[in-house]
């Protein structure tokens, strides 16, 4: 234990260099499952379609899909005989990027859908009564729901800098270019170096309790708000 806080506390270039890595791959991540999954979210709680309550059922149900089932799917696409191996981005930090963006739409859409389902409805017939077109009542909604919205986006970035086995899958855990927090830890336990485990799993509960502190502060936020 001692020494592994003692790698973290002198600057150890690989475990910043992991940690930088691990936070390129998760912001990277993040963004562009937001971008797809919170619409997905939107549309999902705020309009009445056929076969809405299947795709309510279905994005609860890929909330707790195994991540390495998603890693062997992505590589099974990534791989030189899949659709898309004419890319070249299997065993590269992109891999990673795809296969949590798989992992964290569904979170983005389903904590979206939640949100958005619990605005009062008066706040979208207010919009429409004073003209609003559908992207103004949309933005009136996200407006009454952004702190539960921001929360969602917490939410799917500490899913992704938490995971694991799809990272190891994709990503091939290359030492300077696909080797995150997780893998690394992984990898070090297995080997026996436990200092250098340590050191990156304290880089990794800070980053984590960095990521909870800031979801309890906008959760707070919005409760003071209704108050």
């Amino acid at each position: 234990m001692r020494r592994g806080a003692e790698l973290v506390m002198s600057g150890d270039a690989e475990v910043f260099g992991i940690a930088l890595l691990s936070l390129r791959v998760a912001l990277v991540a993040t963004i562009i499952a937001c971008l797809f999954g919170i619409p997905i979210g939107f549309v999902v709680g705020t309009t009445r379609f056929w076969g809405r309550r299947a795709a309510i059922t279905v994005l609860n149900t890929m909330l707790a899909f195994p991540t390495v089932v998603v890693g062997v799917v992505v590589w099974g696409l990534l791989a030189r005989s899949g659709p898309f191996g004419g890319m070249g981005l299997l065993y590269t930090w992109w891999a990673i990027v795809i296969a949590e963006v798989v992992l964290a739409v569904p979170i983005a859409a389903a904590l979206t859908a939640a949100a958005v389902q619990t605005i009062d409805p008066r706040v979208r017939r207010t919009a429409l009564t004073l003209g609003a077109g559908p992207w103004r009542v949309h933005w009136a909604v996200a407006q009454e729901a952004r702190y539960a919205l921001t929360a969602a986006v917490v939410v799917a970035f500490g899913r992704v800098l938490a995971e694991v086995g799809a990272a190891m899958i994709v990503g091939g855990n290359i030492r300077y270019h696909t080797r995150t927090l997780t893998t690394a830890v992984a990898l070090a336990t297995s080997q026996g170096d436990f200092a250098l485990a340590i050191a990156l799993g304290l880089v990794l509960i800070a980053l984590a309790l960095t990521v909870n502190v800031l979801l309890q502060m906008l959760q707070l936020r919005g409760d003071a708000q209704r108050a």
